[in-house]
């Protein structure tokens, strides 16, 4: 299939085959294929190998959303983060990351990174335009999120690729908020694509999985660690997920809009501090989001103001949401980031990131937006 083709289209054909006349792929729910004389180990058919007929559809889907020569799936997103950066960065080498990052990216470069002879350190996100001046000697890579969670930063991405092409270093971004129905940072020069495929590719909160894009040559580097590691999405989670991208385009152009109407509603409100989304005018990225990004997702977090009795109470009131971690799916969630993704960060560290105990996580689905604004505004509109 053409990239040329729209994203609705490519996203429900790319990577399908026709078997035995099937519309709908099958699932190969075989650990191992019969051998046929292969000679590489890669090739050889079986399952943690990831080279299953519902792993091929799959990463081909991907890649061509993506528009990268090569994707491979996973079992969870951690797994494709920590799996990319550990093939990419080497013992001994340094991985500049953003400070503004999703709690479990965090803990692994802070706490396990470090284990693995890998060195690491942190730049402010709001000032990735003077990113220069944290780069080391061995710097390898530079690790970014398109939208960081929970306060919805963007990083330079311009200034990074620029400084990282002139010093030979490699750029990954997580693009999980962002999917790639609104944005493709391979288009920008970015190296390396990891997603939670468990959010908005899968969009169904049934499914846990990964998915790691971009060149063929790092790709091949990164299934060979993917297959020593382990961590092979199943066929049955490979079948839902390719089911789920299948409706990518439609469920996040809807979140999209809810998105931006229930922030710019919710900002209005007497008891809210502050509403973090980068499609409201207001959000110090905004400019960066409009040139990059074509549309901006569908989670927004807000400050609270008022203690945490008063929050509890106020999100008490909410009978659409689950209060749940997680985003991307189908059904509204909230979540407190101090409670549940960030909770193993200490609250000296959460406060310096911007992170209080009054900030509330919010994932749109995709109920109807006068329901969720009715919902909203019972609740804390107050």
């Amino acid at each position: 299939m053409s990239r040329s083709k729209g994203f609705n289209t490519r996203a429900l054909h790319d990577g399908e085959r026709s078997i035995e006349r099937s519309v709908t792929q099958p699932i190969f729910q075989s650990s191992t294929y019969i051998y046929e004389g292969e000679e590489d180990y890669t090739a050889v058919r079986y399952g943690r190998l990831n080279n299953t007929p519902n792993h091929e559809m799959l990463s081909a889907k991907i890649a061509s959303l993506e528009s990268t020569e090569d994707a491979v799936v996973t079992a969870s997103g951690m797994s494709a983060v920590t799996t990319a950066i550990l093939s990419l960065v080497g013992s001994g080498e340094h991985l500049l990351a953003q400070d503004n990052l999703y709690g479990g990216t965090y803990y692994f470069l802070q706490d396990d990174l470090p284990f693995w002879g890998r060195e690491v350190s942190l730049f402010p996100t709001q000032e990735s335009e003077t990113i220069e001046q944290y780069l080391r000697p061995n710097t390898k890579a530079i690790y970014v999120e398109s939208i960081s969670n929970p306060l919805l930063k963007i990083p330079d991405f311009e200034k990074i690729i620029s400084v990282a092409k002139k010093r030979g270093i490699l750029t990954l971004i997580d693009s999980t908020f962002s999917s790639p129905y609104n944005f493709n940072p391979s288009a920008l020069g970015f190296d390396v694509v990891v997603h939670s495929a468990t959010k908005y590719l899968n969009g169904h909160t049934d499914v846990l999985a990964g998915a790691i894009a971009g060149p063929a040559e790092l790709l091949k580097g990164i299934r060979k660690l993917l297959c020593h590691l382990g961590p092979t999405l199943d066929p049955h989670a490979c079948f839902l997920l390719n089911r789920g991208i299948k409706t990518l385009g439609v469920r996040i152009s809807r979140q999209n809009d809810t998105a931006l109407k229930l922030a710019e509603t919710i900002q209005k409100f007497p008891k809210i501090r502050k509403v973090f989304y980068p499609g409201l005018v207001s959000h110090p990225d905004y400019h960066r989001a409009q040139k990059w990004f074509r549309g901006c997702g569908g989670v927004f977090s807000f400050d609270f103001d008022g203690s945490e009795e008063e929050l509890e109470t106020a999100l008490g009131k909410l009978t659409l949401p689950f209060n749940a971690p997680s985003l991307g799916g189908i059904e509204s969630l909230i979540t407190r980031p101090c409670k549940t993704s960030h909770s193993g960060i200490s609250k000296l560290e959460r406060e310096k990131l911007g992170i209080t105990d009054t900030l509330v996580r919010v994932s749109v689905g995709l109920e109807d937006f006068e329901d969720l604004r009715r919902d909203f505004e019972r609740a804390l509109g107050g």
